[in-house]
Parts: structure tokens; C-alpha cells; sequence
């Protein structure tokens, strides 16, 4: 199904409410006179500690045609529903494009201080714009904005390399020479690659700690989490979530997971040893994802978020260079959206449910 603008997300499905211990689901529809259906959403719930009252959260979505002239009409409709549920707020991330940049022009601009604001984009989505004008004119603030909200859940800056009508070899081809050369080093070290099953998570997450503890973050995820995941994505399409693993030396040196709906595949967790680094197992995955990926006839292969820093000097660039080595290009998301439903009860609420999710 197509989302007026974009292909639906993974996010969307309702496998994901399986994975999301803590929230309810409730899944919407909008339909027509005469019964069809013109939109979706799966909505997420977290109750507020000590009250009766919830936080709504519609990630990526809700699926809609958002270039249609009732879009306005089918957002109230949205918001009456949710404030009868109970809900005090709501967040959701309209799954749309804003702007875009090029590997290429986004090289060029590298320099100290600079953002990715700073730099004239590719390509301007007038529909993402206009859908931004739209929701604040009707209230809605974007999260982290004039200081409303604490910031995207989802990220904000997406890596997408564009597979559709490319070859492999233009795909080689795009990709700059510490790429190739890291790729062809990992084959002649007798890298493998290959797909695991759920009995193997148990190694991909024993790199993830490994990998947190390395470079300093948290994700906060449990091994019963990305075994639920597995398990839910798997059964409502065989398929839909692969779990790779670079094996060297009998061992395993990287794993990474993999979504895939419809003509678009997510590269979502990955995890790498500290040892074995120097026979590039990452980025012998990365291929052999791409090339899975490609093979299975889909458009844009999402490499997840990216910093908006082009500032060599900052550690999160790192992140920035190693993605613009693929050849792709910076999708910057309308974000994501809050507004707070009517009465100052529900303001309140708000606020403290910002403090939560902020302590979280």
C-alpha cells in the first residue's frame, strides 16, 4: 500500500505492536461513503504512571494520502477519536520527504561548524512543505522545535541509497574507494556472510553490548526484545526481518538486522566485535545486504539515521563519512509531531510525559 508520497513503513504494521511491550495498539481506518478504505494507522498507547489518561503515538504514520485536499478533515477526525479514548496528547511522524542531498554535494561541503541546514539540498519535496505549513497552521508543533517537545523518537536525517533502475555495478560503481577497498579486502580474508537464524541472536546481541560499550551509547534493548521482534516481523511475513552475520575465523565478527516491506528494506540494528576490524566484516555485510536487497526488487535500501553534523572535527561525523562512502544521499523526514488535546489537564500531562520521555 502506498502512503501519498511514500512507501508504508515497517512501523506501520501491525507486527510492530508485538514488539512494543508497555504500549497498547489500537488499529484505525478512514473509509469512504461507500466503504473504501482510504487510510490507516496503527496508534500506540503508553498510560500516563497514576492516571487513567494516555499518550498516543503513531510512529512513520498514520498512512494517508497526504497530498488530498481532506487531509485537514481526516486529521480532526483523528484527534476526536483519540481524545474520546482517553489520550491527553498525541505524536505522530508523517512518513513524507522535505529535502535531499547528494553524497557528492554533501563531500564538498565538509567543513568545521557546518550543518546540514547550512547547505542548499538536491531536491525540495513541495509536499512535504506544504503538509509542514499545514499542521502548524492547525496546531500541531514539530518535536524539538521552538522548544516544543523533546525530539524525534524516529531519526530525523535518513541515509537512503536509491537501488531502483541501478544495476549492481552502478551501485559498486557509487560507492567511493575506501568502500570498495574495504569490501574486496574483507573477500580475500575469507570473510563469510550469511543469514542466521533466531538461535543466533543470542551472538548478534553479545556484539551489541559490545559495540554500546565501545562507542558510548545506550540502546536499552534486551535480548527478549530483538527475539520478539524476530519472531513477530517473521510471522506476519516470512521474510521480513534477516538477521547477517560475518563470520571469520570461526567466529562471528558483525551482525546486522534487516527489514524489507514492499519495495523498501531497513538497515535497523548493527553490531560489530573489537576484535577482528581490520578484515572489514561491516562492510562485507552491508554488501551482501545491498545485494540481497537488490535482488529482491527494492527501490531505496534505508541505512537509518544520520547526524546533521558536516563538522570533521565532531565524533558524530564519523557516522555522517562512513554512510556517504556508500554513494547515496541524505533524506531529511518532516519529523515528528505533537499536539496536546484540549483542556489544561491535558497540557499538564503533556509537560510531565515530555519530562518522562526526556529521563527515558
Amino acid at each position: 500500500m502506498q502512503n501519498g508520497g511514500g512507501q508504508v513503513s515497517f512501523l506501520q504494521c501491525p507486527s510492530w505492536a508485538e514488539v512494543k511491550e508497555g504500549w497498547k495498539p489500537e488499529y484505525l481506518g478512514w473509509f469512504d461513503g461507500a466503504g473504501n478504505q482510504e487510510g490507516a494507522a496503527l496508534v500506540l498507547y503508553r498510560q500516563m504512571p497514576g492516571v487513567r489518561r494516555y499518550f498516543a503515538y503513531i510512529p512513520e504514520g498514520p498512512v494517508l494520502d497526504w497530498a488530498a485536499p481532506g487531509i485537514g478533515v481526516r486529521l480532526d477526525l483523528l484527534l476526536d477519536h483519540l481524545r474520546n479514548t482517553g489520550a491527553f496528547a498525541v505524536r505522530m511522524g508523517p512518513p513524507l520527504t522535505y529535502r535531499k542531498w547528494s553524497a557528492s554535494t554533501l563531500k564538498n561541503a565538509v567543513a568545521p561548524g557546518r550543518r546540514l541546514g547550512d547547505v542548499l539540498p538536491d531536491a525540495v519535496d513541495p509536499l512535504g512543505a506544504a503538509v509542514a505549513d499545514r499542521l502548524r497552521e492547525a496546531g500541531w508543533r514539530r518535536c524539538g522545535e521552538d522548544g516544543q517537545g523533546v525530539g524525534d523518537a524516529q531519526p530525523r536525517h535518513l541515509f537512503e541509497v536509491p537501488l531502483d533502475g541501478r544495476t549492481l555495478e552502478d551501485v559498486w560503481s557509487g560507492m567511493n574507494q575506501e568502500w570498495r577497498r574495504n569490501i574486496k579486502r574483507a573477500t580475500r580474508s575469507d570473510v563469510q556472510t550469511v543469514i542466521g537464524d533466531d538461535s543466533c541472536l543470542s551472538d548478534f546481541y553479545a556484539l551489541l553490548q559490545q559495540t554500546e560499550q565501545r562507542d558510548g551509547f545506550r540502546l536499552g534493548r534486551s535480548l527478549e526484545y530483538f527475539q520478539r521482534q524476530h519472531q513477530a516481523l517473521n510471522a506476519e511475513e516470512p521474510g521480513r526481518m534477516r538477521l547477517y552475520l560475518a563470520r571469520h575465523d570461526g567466529g562471528v565478527l558483525a551482525a546486522h538486522t534487516l527489514i524489507t516491506l514492499g519495495r523498501r528494506a531497513w538497515y535497523l540494528t548493527g553490531a560489530s566485535a573489537d576484535t577482528g576490524r581490520e578484515v572489514r566484516p561491516s562492510n562485507a555485510l552491508q554488501w551482501r545486504m545491498i545485494r540481497d536487497a537488490h535482488a529482491r526488487g527494492v527501490a531505496t535500501y534505508d541505512m537509518r539515521g544520520v547526524p546533521d553534523t558536516l563538522d570533521p572535527e565532531d565524533r558524530a561525523f564519523g557516522l555522517m563519512r562512513w554512510k556517504l562512502g556508500t554513494g547515496g544521499r541524505v533524506a531529511e523526514t518532516l519529523g515528528e509531531w505533537e499536539v496536546p488535546l484540549q483542556g489544561a489537564v491535558n497540557r499538564t500531562l503533556h509537560r510531565a510525559m515530555q519530562a518522562y520521555l526526556t529521563r527515558r
